[in-house]
């Protein structure tokens, strides 16, 4: 893969999803919040090396402004789709919903699953669908909170998961990694982490700073990093291959135009970094 650097758009790796699934394990890694420059920023002073092993970050759009509108759309299939396309027909699509009739024939390289979201089909194939929560839309406390935990046939989350705690996503990668054992090996598994560590608040990270910054952003990012790469080689010992989905789901701002956070079009939250690679 390219580096993307001036303008020029990183490649990724073509995958036919009709040999991923039903004989790999599926990851999907979402870096809650990532806005695409600290990404490609990290990316290339060197500062993410477990992310910059796997490829180059991709420049995408975002299937929504924050996290609620765009989980619907990636679990629908909707993932963030390249950055440059002009019309709907020319989105790359890994998952292929089948009852909403986008096309006639079914993409070459798509997996066309059957049911409301990727999971609903994935399970009907035989996965165990696993989402470990992290932002309060996954938490199971509130009635808003029990929807996307609701798509799985198996969700944790727990107060050390959650974006005010500094430790949460090591937290999260250690409760993986100690519930992995109990999975048989034979069991397909399509498992869902949302990584808040990006999100709001993440002043925490940078020393000395008091407030949120993209600095303090982007300093969250290199924590994420080292955390990632323990679940990598981890994963890699439950099974020889998996394909592994890594993305933001919307980016955020931290004063450009006066604009602050997400939930707004802008195109700091509407610009978001992906990639997929095999492990």
């Amino acid at each position: 893969m390219e580096a993307d650097q001036d303008n020029k758009p990183a490649t990724l790796q073509k995958v036919d999803m009709g040999k991923v699934v039903g004989s790999m394990d599926i990851l999907f890694l979402c870096l809650d919040a990532l806005r695409y420059d600290a990404a490609a920023g990290e990316e290339a002073s060197g500062a993410t090396p477990v992310l910059n092993r796997y490829g180059a970050w991709q420049k995408c759009q975002a299937p929504g402004n924050f996290t609620y509108p765009s989980h619907h759309a990636m679990f629908a299939g909707f993932l963030p789709c390249r950055y440059g396309i002009k019309k709907l027909a020319d989105r790359e699509l890994l998952f292929y919903p089948s009852a909403i009739g986008l096309r006639r024939k079914v993409p070459d390289g798509s997996y066309a699953f059957n049911g409301s979201t990727i999971m609903e089909g994935l399970a009907r194939d035989g996965y165990l669908t696993w989402c470990v929560g992290g932002v309060s839309f996954f938490d199971n406390r509130s009635d808003m909170g029990k929807v996307f935990p609701g798509y799985f046939q198996r969700s944790d989350w727990n107060p050390s998961f959650g974006c005010r705690v500094k430790d949460s996503t090591k937290n999260q990668v250690d409760f993986i990694l100690d519930q992995m054992g109990g999975i048989p090996p034979e069991k397909k598994v399509f498992l869902y982490l949302n990584v808040d560590a990006v999100h709001y608040p993440n002043y925490f990270y940078l020393e000395g700073a008091a407030h949120d910054s993209l600095s303090s952003h982007a300093a969250a990012l290199r924590y994420v990093d080292g955390q990632l790469g323990r679940l990598l080689d981890g994963w890699k010992g439950r099974r020889k291959r998996a394909f592994v989905i890594c993305c933001s789901d919307h980016g955020t701002c931290y004063g450009e135009d006066g604009c602050y956070l997400h939930g707004i079009n802008h195109p700091m939250v509407d610009t978001v970094p992906y990639k997929h690679f095999f492990l």
